[in-house]
């Protein structure tokens, strides 16, 4: 049950990221690092802190790994 949730909250995640045209790619990776970290903190460590963790940890490789 756990995985298709992330299953889908990673698709969901996805396809509004394809529906923001205007971002740039650094924007871009920023929030998408966001959403699989929170996805992925929320699977891992079960609670609120690891899902705000997760999404902290992920916009930050996001961000770094699309800068220019």
């Amino acid at each position: 049950m756990k995985i298709k949730l992330v299953a889908a909250a990673l698709a969901a995640s996805l396809l509004g990221l394809t529906g923001c045209a205007s971002m740039d790619r650094q924007t871009a990776g920023t929030v998408g690092g966001a959403v699989v970290g929170g996805v992925v903190g929320d699977a891992v460590f079960d609670s609120t802190l690891g899902t705000v963790g997760g999404a902290a940890a992920g916009a930050y490789l996001g961000n770094r790994a699309t800068r220019k």
